[in-house]
């Protein structure tokens, strides 16, 4: 089956420009409940369109962001196929949706076969995961893909509203935008580290990276967009960590973001890389808040 979405549009008006992405704003922990709510609350004040999950997230993480605020979407990314069957996806989508109506994208991706043991064939499954939405009945338009490669970027622009791809950079959204067409939603992932000094942003960024480069899926895409095994060796080159990071004063972090959009994202998520990977970084959310509006 392969129906095409008319619902692009929908999804670029509900995420808006930019929004975050966070591991910390999915956490189960009861001690950051209050705090998860007023940091979705600002979020929504300080201008952004949207609250992406980080790590394995499902639909219900969603709920307390939601309730916190009137305007924000909140998105998965990315929700694995391998975590969460499509029936229990679809049972959970449903309960957002009939609490939030038109607020929740649900992103969907394969993982990686270091971190799924069941990984298998993972196109073919992601394939038969959206048959299994349809006919549970979650919208094309209401779901997107962690797309990298030029398949399932297809079977974004074809299953689904459009993709959330992960650690990119603007040659590739220019890639995918082709693929895409005009119409779909087009949200890459950007990190940003609020650190002038090149050595100590380029050595969280090294931290930062160091898991992603272990994995074939993410290291594969890198060397598509031109960069070789050197660039991916000793915890990245200079050249793959600033492409792959902003960093340095405003208006390069600025213009770094903005050539996204240029490249042909509709939007931007934004995560802010720290010390602590599971932290809420709300100055820094603010900071950047107000160096994009």
């Amino acid at each position: 089956m392969s129906e095409s979405t008319n619902d692009g549009n929908t999804a670029k008006e509900t995420v808006g420009r930019y929004g975050v992405w966070s591991v910390g704003l999915r956490s189960e922990e009861p001690a950051l409940r209050g705090e998860i709510a007023e940091a979705a609350a600002e979020l929504e004040q300080l201008g952004y369109g949207a609250a992406w999950l980080g790590g394995s997230s499902s639909a219900r993480h969603a709920l307390p962001l939601l309730a916190a605020t009137s305007r924000l979407a909140v998105g998965t990314s990315i929700q694995s196929i391998w975590q969460y069957d499509a029936e229990e996806s679809a049972a959970a989508f449903a309960e957002v949706e009939s609490a939030h109506p038109g607020r929740f994208l649900l992103g969907l991706g394969v993982s990686h076969a270091k971190l799924a043991e069941q990984y298998r064939r993972p196109y073919s499954a992601l394939v038969a995961y959206l048959d299994a939405l349809d006919k549970a009945g979650v919208p094309a338009g209401r779901r997107v893909l962690a797309a990298l490669g030029p398949k399932t970027l297809e079977l974004s622009r074809d299953r689904a509203a459009g993709s959330v791809p992960y650690l990119v950079t603007p040659e590739h959204t220019a890639r995918a935008r082709e693929i895409l067409g005009e119409q779909p939603l087009l949200a890459p992932e950007f990190k940003v580290v609020l650190e002038t000094d090149p050595a100590t942003a380029r050595a969280l960024a090294r931290e930062h990276l160091a898991m992603y480069l272990a994995l074939p899926n993410y290291t594969n895409n890198f060397q598509r967009l031109g960069f070789t095994e050197d660039d991916l060796s000793a915890g990245g080159s200079d050249r793959l960590i600033d492409a792959l990071y902003a960093w340095g004063p405003e208006d390069r972090i600025r213009d770094r973001i903005t050539a996204f959009h240029e490249a042909g994202a509709d939007h931007v998520a934004l995560q802010v890389i720290d010390d602590d990977r599971n932290s809420l970084p709300r100055d820094s959310w603010r900071r950047l808040s107000d160096l994009l509006h």
